[in-house]
């Protein structure tokens, strides 16, 4: 069962916005068990639009459209669409009713004709009735093939997805059970992972694939796995995961559904009855924003200080003058200052503190661009690593935060 996602818009093509639409298609198609063959976007043009619905009609079994179903002259999608399916407009009544309804209740403007004729649709289409917009959703069949279009604003587009087209979806079509799992992995490297577990994913089942996600010091490994029998599907899911869990446990820190490890700090910290704050200088405060970026993370994180500057390390976290001028503000020594100045000032069981120079120039210290620490405090100790993360402005603060999270979860979860 295959799927082709269009959205349409130039606002999509010129990077305006970014196409979430289809990220939220595919993961619920899935979720019912249809695959996405492919997602396309495209203009709002007559002939890109009738192209790109031929190419999917020989690609897929259901074809779904976002986008250019405004009241403007310049979405014409319907119009094309009518045309693709040789029909013409014809005016809905309880289209009609809801608009009125939309305009009585909420909007309290003027009605534009315009607006009005967002109610005209193919003949041939059944209504998808979006009764937060003015703009239908509509299903149409052709040659065993079924098309949906639904309007681009993505509160409008997810209703009409979770109460009008999945349940017809899954009515007219038998389809198989895919199944899904995502390990996160910490401190080490694709290649590296992948000859580690090389004979292992050699020795797969055929209906069970499995593709590498690597980002800045983590790798994902996501497991697909697809039958039309739900219970093999799950069985030979779990002991595959098993057989791997060995071969990776020291770098393994968790299932991406339990959350990122961020989560699973946090959630251990729970468990332990500890509580965490953080002292930054190159990570710029978005070490603390991916803990509290959280629900829940006001129960073990107690607060941070973006120390920036070396008279701020000084004057506010009040690391020693002397050490900064003895081994420089981006140093183990001065790292492993500010993550216990910052657990004393915080009363916190746990520090984390950032220095580095993530370029492009020096500034104030002596180290090479891309060299960073981390120090990790606890009531019995301190500890710091150093760290040469590349030259890449962005690359190097993002690596940072992934290797503090790597150093404190190894931490927390060692006994």
């Amino acid at each position: 069962m295959q799927a082709e996602i269009i959205t349409i818009g130039d606002e999509i093509l010129i990077g305006q916005i970014v196409d979430t639409n289809s990220a939220f298609i595919g993961k619920i198609l899935n979720s019912i068990g249809v695959s996405v063959y492919q997602i396309t976007s495209i203009q709002d043009d007559e002939a890109h639009i009738l192209k790109a619905l031929t190419e999917a009609e020989n690609n897929a079994d259901i074809v779904i459209i976002t986008g250019g179903l405004g009241p403007t002259k310049d979405d014409i999608t319907k119009h094309t669409i009518s045309k693709y399916f040789n029909d013409t407009l014809v005016r809905d009544l309880s289209v009609t009713k809801n608009i009125e309804r939309l305009w009585r209740d909420y909007v309290k403007q003027p009605m534009q004709q315009v607006n009005l004729d967002q109610a005209l649709i193919p003949s041939k289409a059944e209504v998808l009735m979006n009764t937060v917009g003015s703009a239908p959703g509509m299903w149409l069949e052709k040659n065993e093939k079924v098309f949906i279009s639904m309007p681009g604003v993505p509160h409008e587009m997810k209703l009409l997805m979770e109460y009008e087209v999945l349940p017809k979806i899954k009515a007219k079509y038998k389809r198989p059970f895919i199944l899904h799992k995502t390990l996160l992995t910490y401190g080490i490297g694709e290649s590296m992972l992948a000859s580690r577990i090389e004979e292992w994913e050699d020795n797969l089942p055929e209906f069970i694939k499995l593709a590498y996600l690597p980002n800045l010091g983590k790798v994902r490994l996501r497991l697909s796995a697809k039958g039309f029998d739900e219970k093999i599907v799950k069985t030979e899911m779990e002991k595959q995961i098993q057989i791997v869990l060995p071969l990776i446990k020291d770098v393994f820190v968790g299932f991406e559904n339990d959350g990122d490890l961020e989560v699973l700090i946090g959630k251990q910290l729970v468990n332990l009855n500890k509580t965490l704050s953080v002292a930054e200088s190159c990570t710029g405060g978005k070490l603390a924003e991916t803990f509290t970026a959280n629900a829940g993370a006001s129960s073990y994180f107690k607060g941070g200080l973006v120390t920036y500057a070396t008279e701020t390390k000084i004057d506010v976290l009040g690391v020693s003058q002397a050490i900064i001028k003895e081994h420089s503000v981006v140093s183990a020594e001065v790292a492993e200052a500010m993550a216990k100045n910052c657990r004393a000032l915080y009363k916190s069981d746990y520090a984390i503190a950032t220095t580095g120079n993530a370029g492009p120039t020096k500034g104030d210290a002596d180290a090479e661009v891309g060299t960073v620490y981390i120090a990790i405090a606890s009531k019995e100790n301190v500890f710091s690593q150093e760290f040469s993360l590349g030259t890449n402005r962005i690359r190097v603060i993002n690596k940072a935060i992934n290797k503090a999270l790597e150093l404190f979860q190894k931490e927390i979860f060692k006994n």
